[in-house]
């Protein structure tokens, strides 16, 4: 059933908003765990349908995973190359990171496994994944362009690759040394732009060797010495930058408010956002910066204050790709026009990030331009508002939209906030605490 949603102007937003914990990092603590020996135990973990999706996949891969009464999880590993042939299909959820990388772990063992997903996922291309594994020597069965449900078949012998990005894309990179911890070998990605680097450095906080090196045009060079053995360990998830962008946009563009979010990641390679915040204007401080099983952590102090327009440049996408939504938010209400280039990838999130955000914003009264793969928003006129916003099983937008609602003239709606549960559980929730005015739509209509 849809959960209709509608969000009114905010009063000052305050206090202290705990984000759920790094989406990212969640899968992979879950998933590195898995291909360890012994225990891992991950503090902190996401527990959003994505990541619970991932966490039923390694216990179908023949792992043991234990979330105990303290909150932290346990994971008992069966090392890599030691996993089962799962029983029965699995189900990835909205998880386009679980089934991208679950892919790359399904290819080290010679059995055949089933993915399929929701019906968003189901949209979402394969075959970036595809192309390098089966390289490797991995055999893929899907429907027509490369999308599930389908069956990876992975090989007896599994080959170690040099591998060229055509698109920057953790996701692959880290389907590719997932799959090249059971090749003999050194398995490397060259990747044109820097993207996040959350799986080699859990690589190497695993035990396993990386080596990084420069790249020819500003890109990297990622070498993994394959067949290691993982060794379990202690995981300290930090919260999710990309969750975080939400409250803290709220914060800036709702007049007289402050709040801090504790403990959030500041992966340089993921802070694009934050950045982008900040050359517009934004007050956002940096405390007790800290490192937390090899990711730096800060507390984040974000208060009111008027933004300007930027241009953000092409090679700023890969740090802060899922922020767009929310920066185009910043944007209507900037002064000034802000242009966004070199957002091709937003095409294939969830939905049509780019397609969806330019509609919903020209129906809530903001100019607004796509150009290419540039998205070009006219702020400083003010937000009409008044309208309810389609986010296509996309959670991005849906919240997106919601911190639209709380600066604009009338309340927003959205047809549907089921989605906002795969990465940030109780979003409406922690917001109304801090100040915010979301309701059920229907209530809010009565």
């Amino acid at each position: 059933m849809p959960i209709p949603l509608l969000s009114r102007r905010a009063r000052p937003l305050s206090g202290t908003i705990r984000v759920p914990g790094d989406k990212s990092i969640s899968h992979r603590a879950l998933i590195f765990g898995g291909l360890a020996v012994g225990e891992t135990t991950v503090e902190g973990l996401l527990e959003g349908e994505d990541v619970l999706a991932t966490a039923a996949a390694m216990r179908a891969f023949g792992c043991s995973l234990e979330r105990g009464g303290d909150a932290v999880w346990r994971v008992h590993g069966r090392g890599v190359s030691g996993l089962d042939e799962p029983a029965d299909v699995i189900d990835c959820g909205n998880a386009g990171t679980g089934a991208r990388l679950l892919m790359g772990v399904a290819a080290q063992q010679p059995v055949t496994t089933f993915f399929t997903g929701d019906a968003s996922l189901r949209r979402r291309p394969m075959g970036r994944v595809m192309a390098p594994l089966s390289r490797m020597g991995v055999r893929f069965a899907t429907r027509e362009g490369g999308r599930l449900p389908g069956a990876v078949i992975g090989p007896e012998l599994l080959l170690a690759i040099e591998y060229t990005l055509p698109v920057a894309s953790a996701q692959v990179k880290s389907a590719v040394l997932l799959a090249g911890l059971a090749a003999a070998g050194e398995t490397t990605v060259v990747e044109p732009k820097p993207t996040r680097d959350h799986t080699e450095t859990m690589l190497r906080h695993f035990g396993a060797e990386v080596r990084v090196e420069a790249a020819d045009g500003g890109g990297r060079r990622v070498t993994l010495v394959g067949q290691p053995e993982l060794t379990g360990r202690r995981v300290v998830v930090p919260a999710d930058p990309s969750s975080a962008a939400f409250p803290a946009v709220a914060a800036l563009l709702v007049e007289g408010s402050e709040i801090t979010l504790p403990g959030v990641g500041t992966n340089p390679l993921r802070f694009g956002l934050f950045e982008t915040l900040r050359e517009m204007g934004a007050d956002i401080t940096l405390a007790n910066p800290r490192v937390e099983a090899g990711e730096p952590v800060a507390d984040l102090i974000v208060r009111a204050g008027p933004l300007k327009a930027v241009e953000v440049p092409p090679e700023r996408a890969p740090s802060m790709i899922d922020e767009f939504p929310i920066l185009a938010v910043a944007a209507a209400m900037a002064e000034g026009t802000t242009v966004m280039r070199g957002l091709e990838e937003l095409r294939v999130k969830e939905s049509d990030r780019l397609g969806a955000m330019a509609r919903g914003l020209a129906a809530a009264g903001v100019r607004v331009e796509v150009v290419g793969d540039d998205l070009i928003v006219h702020g400083g006129g003010g937000v009409a508002g008044g309208v309810t916003i389609g986010v296509d099983l996309d959670h991005r937008i849906a919240m997106a939209f919601l911190v639209l609602g709380m600066v604009s003239d009338e309340p927003m709606a959205i047809d549907d906030a089921a989605a906002i549960a795969t990465s940030f559980p109780g979003f409406p929730e922690l917001m109304n605490a801090a100040g915010a005015a979301i309701a059920p739509a229907a209530e809010a209509a009565a």
